[in-house]
């Protein structure tokens, strides 16, 4: 009987992330393998700049039967192949990008990364993102802090949104990208400055840890910041959508309080929810 199995395996948050870090840390390590044979086999989703490899499927594949073969009652929402229904009560749920940053990969960038979460009736419980390409791990419970290793993050403090480096990330749609655009513009002098790193897990790990000190994109999935969500959270960062919503596809803003107030403030005046 494997070491996680559904018998050792119970619904509390710390034994969800102990699974959850060897099956992640087992998929980096197929991405990482994979890469060199993957770029010869690529498709297109939405648009041509949307590349899909041969290794995003096959991180999910086995993810997904790591994780039935763990917990056979889960279920498991994934980007490639969407949701797997949950068949007990009291399952939990996992969501899966299976390489978080297809574009860095694809290109040789060492910023592309498996993120996993746990959630239980509703609410991430756990979550860890691996950076594929060097190795680096984030994790979190709920309640349980977040972590880098051995060192517990705590965010960043800046003085004001004027001081902040700020992170996000374009939609593939011309015309979304278009209005990305016009926010970035108006809000790029409010800022000590802007950086876009094209993985928004790690971008959401990095305010955790605060080499960033906010970060905001739209039309973010689930998938894209469950995990790197619950790890800003714990650490202490406000995560949120605009106008009191919740985060989500339009709109997620994470940064410490002092400055998740002004760029929430700034984004909404400049419709960073709106265009395409």
């Amino acid at each position: 009987m494997s070491e996680f199995s559904a018998a050792s395996t119970p619904s509390t948050p710390g034994a969800l992330l102990g699974l959850a870090v060897k099956v992640a840390r087992e998929a980096a390590a197929t991405a990482r393998r994979m890469r060199a044979e993957a770029i010869g086999d690529v498709q297109t989703k939405s648009t041509a700049t949307d590349v899909v490899t041969a290794a995003d499927k096959a991180v999910e594949r086995q993810v997904i039967e790591a994780l039935q073969a763990a917990r056979p009652g889960d279920g498991v929402l994934g980007e490639e192949y969407g949701t797997t229904a949950t068949s007990a009560e009291g399952a939990v749920r996992w969501i899966l990008d299976p390489i978080d940053g297809t574009v860095n990969y694809l290109y040789g960038l060492p910023q592309y990364a498996v993120s996993l979460a746990a959630e239980l009736d509703g609410v991430v419980v756990a979550g860890v993102v691996v950076n594929a390409a060097t190795g680096d791990e984030w994790t979190a419970t709920r309640g349980g802090g977040a972590w880098r290793g051995d060192k517990q993050l705590r965010g960043s403090a800046p003085s004001g949104l004027g001081q902040a480096l700020v992170g996000t990330g374009f939609g593939y749609d011309a015309r979304r990208r278009e209005h990305q655009g016009r926010v970035l513009a108006g809000l790029i002098t409010q800022v000590r400055d802007i950086r876009r790193f094209g993985a928004a897990a790690l971008d959401l790990c990095a305010v955790a840890e605060g080499t960033l000190d906010g970060y905001y994109e739209k039309g973010l999935n689930p998938w894209d910041w469950a995990a790197g969500g619950l790890i800003a959270t714990e650490a202490g960062v406000v995560v949120s959508g605009l106008g009191g919503a919740a985060p989500g596809i339009e709109m997620l803003v994470a940064a410490p309080p002092v400055v998740h107030a002004p760029l929430h403030d700034a984004l909404v005046a400049l419709d960073a929810a709106g265009g395409a």
